[in-house]
Parts: C-alpha cells; sequence; structure tokens
C-alpha cells in the first residue's frame, strides 16, 4: 500500500462491530488503521469478519499490545489528532494533512485525559446538537476521515 491517506488508531477498542465496520472504512478511504490493546475482543471474533464484510484482506492493520509499544513502533504523536467530546476544538478547525494520526477512544469512556489533556491543541471535539453525549465510534471515525479527505480533495 502507498502512503495512506490518514492514520486511523483506536485505543483500546470495546465493540467487536465497530473495528469491522472501521476496517471495512479504512480499506474505502486508503487509511491504514493501528489497534491499540488490550482490546475488548479478538480480532478473530465473528462480529469483526461480519461487519469487515470480504474487505479484511485488503485492510492495512497493525496491532500493538499497549500504548507505549504503539509510540516505540512509530515516532508520530505530534502529528496525532485526538478526538474527544471534552475537547474545545471543533473538527472544522482541524487543518489535515496527508499522512496524519487520527486518535480516538473506547466506546464507553472515550479517550483518558492525560493522553490529550495537555496536547489541547492536538484535541479535536465533533460538534453535536441537543442532549447527546457522543456519537457511535464507527460514525465519529467516518466523519473525521472524510472531512480529511475532503479538505485534501482526495475524491
Amino acid at each position: 500500500m502507498s502512503e495512506p491517506h490518514f492514520n486511523i488508531v483506536l485505543f483500546q477498542p470495546e465493540i467487536p462491530t465497530n473495528t469491522g465496520n472501521i476496517g471495512r472504512l479504512c480499506v474505502a478511504s486508503h487509511c491504514k488503521l493501528h489497534l491499540i490493546g488490550p482490546m475488548g475482543f479478538s480480532i478473530d471474533e465473528k462480529q469483526v469478519r461480519r461487519a469487515g464484510l470480504d474487505y479484511w484482506v485488503h485492510l492495512d492493520h497493525q496491532y500493538y499490545e499497549n500504548f507505549e509499544q504503539f509510540l516505540q513502533a512509530n515516532d508520530c504523536l505530534d502529528r496525532v489528532s485526538f478526538f474527544t467530546t471534552k475537547a474545545e476544538q471543533s473538527l472544522f478547525d482541524k487543518k489535515f494533512s496527508r499522512g496524519d494520526w487520527l486518535m480516538f477512544g473506547p466506546e464507553t469512556r472515550g479517550l483518558p485525559e492525560e493522553l490529550f489533556k495537555s496536547r489541547a491543541a492536538q484535541s479535536y471535539r465533533i460538534p453535536m446538537f441537543g442532549q447527546t453525549r457522543s456519537l457511535n465510534l464507527a460514525n465519529s471515525v467516518s466523519i473525521v476521515a472524510y472531512e480529511g479527505i475532503r479538505q485534501l480533495g482526495l475524491l
């Protein structure tokens, strides 16, 4: 695979169908998927395969046992954008560059504050209306990835 449009990073994902859907999205959007454990499921689970359909074999992905292993393997922390409902900046304030690293937290608790708190300039939220606390993880990744693709004129 040539350089991916973006590097999608899932920090300790918990729901296999979300990860399967995100894997399919990564194939469709020419993104690489990075999975940071521990995960709440096995990547071989039936739900992951069902959600990812037959695209999973085409997915460029990497698994890391923990965040430290991710950092050791990738010199990217200054290029990571953290997506969290706790950020002040809107997704639409982000200026995307090809190859950016886009990190999302687990479905039930989001990213740990220690990951993004000291990096507020790299932290973004997806604007929401009403009483909604958060969006589905797969939907959030889709929104962010395609906003980046739109900004870069890749379609």
